[in-house]
């Protein structure tokens, strides 16, 4: 009984990483704070959106343990939790543009 619950808790673990992936903007943050630990500020003009949503996306990747936050003082500095997120969203990448490519040789065939 108890391995049928921690593999439903791997499952669940797994799909709540893959849930904070869903989003173009969270994904955008990942990949920036892989060059280094951001402020919300210094995420906001990096990536040129308004604070609330920059904030409500650090919200959920820490809530998600992708991100970690560290009070500087008066600030807050995020950063990675895992640098291998990012390994994992480049494999991402390469599935999608290897796909693409399939599905353009298809079209010119």
């Amino acid at each position: 009984m108890q391995k049928t619950s921690l593999s439903q808790e791997i499952h669940q673990l797994h799909a709540d990483i893959c849930s904070a992936l869903a989003d173009p903007t969270r994904i955008l943050i990942l990949y920036s704070l892989a060059e280094g630990s951001s402020t919300v500020n210094e995420l906001v003009t990096h990536l040129e959106a308004s604070q609330p949503t920059i904030s409500r996306h650090l919200k959920i990747l820490r809530e998600r343990g992708l991100v970690s936050a560290n009070r500087q003082g008066q600030t807050v500095e995020y950063s990675l939790t895992d640098p291998r997120i990012i390994d994992a969203l480049d494999t991402l990448r390469a599935v999608l543009r290897d796909s693409l490519a399939r599905r353009a040789n298809l079209i010119t065939s």
